[in-house]
């Protein structure tokens, strides 16, 4: 479970004070063992892309910046109010080439980008500030045999960039992309499975020096500034928010300052990017010695968490991995439904932190091979303290395997 952007900021992106710990200065980057997607496995996905715009009776797909722009090209770039798209055509039969549509002042960087990306030769069509952009979407569809037709929208596109699309083309009909870039980019390739492998055992070899740094008396971003440290030692940027004591019993915390003190629970949550993958690991422990009710919600929790993961499995329906956790945790008496647990079991995991399909009540979809999600159920005690466990799986031939290993209990996260 990604923290909510306001207690991003909480990460501890700031440099420790003093000395590092011999924990986290001990840390080797393991920057040498990230693999870049390669230009054809790109290449592959818009073929693939393609493949499912025919089944789906898409003629193209429009993608902005964000992710899914470099999931197909490999081309980073941010959303602002200037068009900058890439536009698939779905000309399976005639291959039709992609085309990118540009600010004309930014065609210098989107040459430098675009010329590394497996589209370097593809047709940039450029429009000055006083021109619409609309228009050359419109132009290059039509060159591309797509004057009528309909053209997905990536999820993410503003409706402000399709609405004016469907203005300046009346011919053309405007629908949803997801049935494309969810149907590419919930299946991991093994390169995908190789780098979310690392990037899980990097935050959680960087929690784990953190934690054996832990003291009395540091506040959370104290701590999290060591998870950011440690991180960065890896080779890789990336951090965790913390929640103390009664603020561990909101799913996505607090702002309020916290101070760590001697038999309080600690919830972290967070993760790292390797070549722009992600991960996201959530540990519940306690400075000294819990309680037996902290302890006996962690053992309720693990065995929640241990139902989800024996439960994904080739086949089954998403909801039925929620309901196996939930059970767990109803019948312990933390219940019903979602008075205690109060969020899904899971969510799909890859270039975003939270991306299809998500594990969650009555979601019917059928679980496959190489699909990626969290595990994360939780036990959430308003006023007193909250135990999350989170690990990321990915769904093999026979079932699920985490990327991490569980947490012991409250006394050995790691």
């Amino acid at each position: 479970m990604v923290a909510a952007p306001e207690l991003l900021a909480q990460r501890g992106s700031g440099v420790p004070t003093g000395p590092l710990p011999e924990s986290i200065t001990a840390l080797k980057s393991m920057r040498d063992q990230a693999k870049p997607i390669t230009p054809e496995e790109r290449l592959e996905r818009i073929e693939k892309a393609r493949k499912l715009m025919w089944a789906n009776k898409l003629d193209a797909l429009m993608i902005m910046g964000g992710t899914s722009m470099d999931y197909f090209c490999g081309v980073r770039w941010g959303q602002s109010e200037r068009m900058f798209a890439l536009i698939i055509p779905a000309s399976y039969k005639s291959k039709a080439a992609p085309f990118f549509v540009c600010p004309k002042f930014e065609e210098d960087r989107a040459m430098e980008l675009i010329s590394k990306s497996p589209l370097a030769n593809v047709k940039v069509l450029t429009w000055e500030e006083d021109e619409s952009p609309w228009r050359f979407i419109k132009q290059g569809l039509a060159d591309s045999s797509v004057a009528s037709g309909t053209v997905g929208i990536e999820e993410t596109v503003r409706f402000v960039f399709s609405d004016n699309l469907a203005k300046e083309a009346p011919g053309l009909h405007i629908a949803s992309g997801t049935p494309i870039s969810a149907g590419c980019r919930m299946h991991k390739s093994p390169a995908e499975l190789e780098l979310l492998t690392l990037a899980n055992k990097v935050t959680w070899m960087s929690y784990k020096a953190a934690y054996a740094a832990l003291r009395e008396g540091m506040t959370q971003n104290d701590f999290g500034s060591l998870v950011s440290a440690a991180h960065s030692r890896l080779g890789f940027p990336g951090g965790c928010s913390t929640q103390v004591g009664e603020y561990s019993a909101l799913p996505h915390g607090s702002i309020q300052p916290q101070v760590i003190k001697e038999g309080t629970i600690i919830l972290i949550d967070g993760g790292c990017s390797v070549e722009g993958y992600q991960s996201d690991i959530s540990r519940t422990f306690v400075l000294g010695k819990p309680t037996e009710k902290m302890k006996k919600v962690f053992e309720i929790e693990h065995r929640a968490q241990s139902a989800a993961l024996a439960a994904a499995k080739p086949g089954v329906s998403a909801g039925s991995v929620d309901a196996a956790a939930r059970k767990v945790i109803v019948d312990a008496g933390y219940g019903p439904a979602y008075k205690y647990f109060g969020h899904r079991v899971g969510h799909g995991i890859g270039m975003d932190g939270h991306e299809w399909p998500y594990l969650v009540k009555d979601n019917p979809l059928k679980l496959e091979p190489t699909m990626c999600f969290s595990d994360e159920p939780g036990v959430y005690i308003r006023g007193e303290f909250g135990v999350r466990l989170e690990d990321c799986m990915h769904i093999t031939e026979t079932g699920a395997e985490l990327f991490t290993p569980q947490s012991e209990s409250l006394e050995k996260p790691f």
